[in-house]
């Protein structure tokens, strides 16, 4: 038997102020596509902005609907968006902020599961790591060099042993 330790490794910024004038950017465009989120039941709306590594930006905002699990995470929309419009550009840098309509999000939200396993698709697809910034409505703001930060075991091609 043999024990295997997985670490990772975040940076915390204490706001919005202690980010690179680019990454504070992308920040501002997530946090101004909340507005955006269709979020009529949980009334937690989540914005993300992408920066593609041909500079341009792909903003997504959460989309729920009444047949669970019909909606989708604002994560999610923003990068198959990408994907769509421009499938062969690398994804460099990804925002998210989360708000609710009924309290204070201080607490940084990271990307559920299901955005995890998608984003780490695009980090394998594209062989280089996406850089994830997160936050609430204000405050803190949490910095994963990679979504192998986050989600270190992924399920990916090679999970696939007939590939």
């Amino acid at each position: 038997m043999k024990k295997l330790e997985i670490k990772a490794s975040l940076t915390v910024f204490d706001s919005l102020d202690e980010l690179s004038d680019d990454a504070r950017e992308l920040m501002l465009k997530a946090i101004s596509v909340r507005k955006n989120a269709y979020a009529p039941y949980s009334k937690f709306r989540v914005g993300a902005a992408l920066e593609l590594e041909n500079e341009e930006v792909i903003v997504g905002s959460n989309q729920e609907n009444a047949a669970f699990p019909s909606g989708l995470c604002a994560e999610r929309v923003a990068i198959f968006q990408a994907g769509t419009q421009f499938p062969d550009v690398a994804v460099k840098t990804m925002a998210i902020s989360a708000a609710s309509d009924t309290y204070s999000v201080l607490t940084p939200t990271p990307p559920c599961g299901a955005c995890r396993q998608s984003i780490a698709e695009y980090e394998e697809r594209q062989k280089r790591p996406i850089a994830l910034y997160f936050m609430g409505e204000t405050g803190k703001v949490v910095k994963a060099d990679s979504l192998k930060d986050l989600l270190p075991l992924i399920f990916g091609k090679a999970s696939l042993n007939n590939i």
